[in-house]
């Protein structure tokens, strides 16, 4: 049996949920999920300019799973940017 996860603290809530390429229709596009806690990750870390051990005590986990979650975060954004496909920020799976 897996260890249950841990609670992440995330202060952010996105004001847009969506974010696609103009010009076509969100009903073409591939939709890549970004959770909250990825989101969070992308905005402490390059938002704030906060360094990897503060980020990660902000977000209550070791600097290691930190490390974890921003890597997922950027291969998404970065797939999504170079595929052309949306992407969804989601609260939970």
């Amino acid at each position: 049996m897996p260890r249950p996860r841990q609670c992440r603290r995330i202060r952010f809530r996105p004001q847009a949920h969506y974010f696609k390429p103009q010009g076509i229709p969100l009903r073409a596009l591939e939709v890549i999920e970004l959770s909250l806690e990825e989101a969070e990750a992308i905005r402490l870390k390059y938002v704030l300019e906060l360094d990897q051990v503060t980020a990660a005590q902000r977000m209550k986990t070791s600097q290691s799973t930190f490390q974890r979650i921003l890597s997922t975060a950027l291969k998404k954004i970065a797939g999504a940017l170079i595929r052309g496909q949306a992407i969804k920020i989601i609260s939970e799976k």
